[in-house]
């Protein structure tokens, strides 16, 4: 069964650990890093984001590992 991406699941796929950051019809974003922006040009975005896409037809090889109640949480259950 194909995995289902959820808005901040903690996930694996391939070597690859991190959230979910957005979802597509066609993929979704693992965000996989974050780095505190330096420049002031949009307040309202205070970091960096690391993104990778993952496209549905690799689903299959994504290890749901938890959930995250907010974008704001780095600690996850997996209830």
């Amino acid at each position: 069964m194909n995995y289902e991406p959820k808005i901040n699941d903690r996930v694996q796929w391939r070597e690859h650990e991190g959230w979910v950051y957005s979802i597509t019809d066609e993929y979704f974003t693992l965000e996989v890093a974050t780095k505190p922006k330096e420049d002031d040009l949009l307040p309202t975005h205070k970091k960096h984001h690391v993104l990778i896409l993952v496209f549905n037809n690799e689903y299959d090889n994504v290890v749901y590992l938890g959930h995250r109640q907010s974008q704001y949480d780095d600690t996850y259950t997996t209830v």
